[in-house]
């Protein structure tokens, strides 16, 4: 294993940088009986510039309610120790480990491709979902402000969209948030996994901190904007015990809905969990991964459509048969979150020809 001394990963998730699995050469640490590595200093965060080729993803999974996104950003400073996009990394020859949190990509051109795209004629609107693979209010989004360029683009076509985030940054952008609330065009998913501030800082060391989610989710409601609470994901006797508190804080905050998901470990992940776990919780290490199996007929993760994002078996019932009833009783939606199609026209530039009904008026 590529683990790293813990002073050079302060305040990261992962504890190892495993090269990615398309590299051609494997990096290994070596104690060389000096301890030089307690020496060394912090893994800084590095950020890349891309001149992206398209800026819409699309996807056609069955058990997903949406069929396009935009990530603004590659790699998460948030570095949530159970992100599933943590295996996309290796696609770029970088680990899933330690390189998803610290070497991180900006897309410089995001809003120019999006307008382009949304220009282009026969082009029909659905919900985009921001934040469906890395988080757009992660840490560098403060610097580089690329989410809140592409929320201003989407107001000012009308389009619909949705963000799900762990940040309270997003609090930031309330002035064109509820500008789009009003319209009906756009939702907010704000994930919250636990209200132990200690598990929190080990398992998602940047997000923002239990508290300042909810009172984000406070902060959104007020100002009309729909939110629906996300517990994601649901950890076996880790997490899973707090869904009824979690749900009924995010209601109390102002949430309207709710949804959750089991525990995914596609690929890297499996093994970045299972040391994660082995340093923060080794007594209940063999436990967590136990039930895992069960609810993934025996195996670390089943893919199938339908099944990933809940799991099978006995604890999978339960944890359904739990959400449901608590949702319930709180009176919480388990619906998709609608945003409004038909607002959607592109705006006016500078020295495009009036129509019709507006030259006459100016003509009066």
């Amino acid at each position: 294993m590529n683990i790293l001394h813990q002073t050079r990963r302060r305040g990261r998730g992962a504890v190892s940088n495993e090269s990615g699995r398309f590299e051609t050469h494997r990096r290994e640490i070596v104690d060389d009986g000096w301890d030089s590595a307690a020496d060394l200093p912090p893994l800084p965060v590095e950020v890349m510039r891309e001149a992206a080729k398209s800026i819409i993803a699309r996807n056609r999974s069955p058990d997903l309610p949406f069929d396009r996104s935009i990530n603004p950003y590659r790699g998460c400073e948030h570095g949530c120790i159970y992100c599933f996009a943590r295996p996309s990394h290796a696609y770029l020859g970088l680990s899933p480990g330690l390189d998803f949190e610290t070497k991180l990509t900006v897309k410089t051109n995001a809003t120019a491709l999006l307008r382009k795209t949304l220009d282009k004629p026969g082009y029909v609107p659905a919900p985009i979902v921001l934040g469906a693979n890395t988080d757009p209010y992660q840490p560098i989004e403060r610097d580089h402000g690329i989410t809140r360029e592409i929320v201003e683009v989407l107001l000012a076509y009308r389009h619909p969209f949705s963000i799900t985030t762990k940040s309270a940054l997003v609090t930031r952008d309330l002035d064109l948030l509820g500008e789009a609330a009003a319209l009906g065009i756009v939702r907010v998913a704000m994930s919250v996994t636990t209200l132990d501030h200690r598990l929190s800082r080990a398992m998602e060391p940047r997000c923002s901190a239990p508290h300042a989610r909810f009172r984000a989710i406070q902060t959104l409601a007020e100002a009309g904007v729909p939110v629906m609470a996300m517990t994601a994901p649901m950890i076996p006797a880790l997490n899973d015990h707090e869904m009824e508190a979690l749900l009924q804080t995010a209601r109390d905050a102002g949430a309207t809905s709710a949804a959750y998901v089991a525990l995914r470990l596609p690929r890297e992940i499996a093994s970045l969990f299972r040391e994660w776990l082995e340093e923060h919780y080794p007594n209940r290490a063999g436990r967590i991964l136990g039930h895992i199996r069960t609810m993934h007929g025996g195996k670390d993760y089943d893919a199938e459509w339908g099944k990933r994002m809940t799991g099978i078996g006995p604890y999978a019932q339960l944890m359904a048969m739990r959400f449901k009833t608590a949702t319930a009783r709180l009176g919480l939606r388990n619906l998709r979150m609608e945003q409004r199609c038909d607002l959607f026209r592109p705006p006016p530039r500078p020295g495009d020809q009036l129509d019709l009904f507006t030259s006459a008026s100016v003509g009066r």
